[in-house]
């Protein structure tokens, strides 16, 4: 496979802090990269992304689909987590090897050490597909950080403070990156501009998210 960080090194350090208990790194994701991509398809077969409708009506421009014991779920009823996928009535597929322990090893590397997922939210975003700033606080366990693996076409990625109204900082993420964030910027507001139009050379017309969660 290719190696798509080939002369990125010289000009993107492998590890750029974005705030206290917040970084960006690079470079640890490639060996594992044929793997990843072979289970997030399996996943994707046997969950398909689907449009999600918040609790006030609106329908998300992103994707969404999930893996693990648990799975992040919206609807007119509220945002939680759910060990069933609400189209399929069947469990969420479970969380491969190769998913757990990327987000472990990442986890590591970023200061947080004995993470162990039990969520992984999947992001299938399209030209045009945004997030706006949001706190992830669907989970019981705060303490533990949360890991956003970056695959497909590039993104801007907007990380701001614990308060809605702070200008947020840019950050680009490209194939491979992988965002860590936690105890102090836990409850940091995120999100993604608008993606830009491109092709990826493995992933095509998207952006894919893997946001791996400790719910309980």
């Amino acid at each position: 496979m290719t190696d798509l960080f080939a002369g990125l090194a010289d000009i993107r350090p492998s590890r750029e802090v974005m705030a206290d208990g917040a970084v960006l790194l690079r470079g640890i994701f490639a060996a594992t990269e044929a793997d990843l991509i072979a289970d997030l398809r399996a996943i994707v077969k046997q969950a398909p992304f689907r449009h999600m409708v918040t609790p006030s009506g609106h329908t998300m421009s992103v994707a969404m689909t999930n893996c693990g014991s648990k799975g992040w779920v919206t609807d007119i009823g509220g945002y939680r987590y759910d060990a069933i996928d609400p189209v399929s009535g069947q469990p969420w597929p479970a969380m491969p090897p190769s998913f757990g322990d990327l987000a472990q090893r990442a986890a590591e590397q970023g200061g947080f050490k004995g993470f162990a997922p039990q969520a992984c939210l999947i992001n299938r975003y399209v030209p045009g597909a945004k997030m706006s700033l949001h706190q992830d606080k669907d989970e019981l366990d705060l303490g533990a950080p949360i890991v956003s693996v970056s695959l497909g076409l590039p993104a801007t990625f907007l990380f701001g403070r614990l308060s809605r109204s702070d200008k947020p900082q840019k950050f680009r993420l490209e194939h491979g990156d992988i965002a860590v964030w936690g105890g102090p910027a836990r409850l940091a507001f995120h999100g993604v501009a608008p993606l830009a139009e491109g092709e990826h050379p493995i992933m095509g017309r998207q952006r894919i998210n893997l946001t791996f969660r400790k719910v309980m």
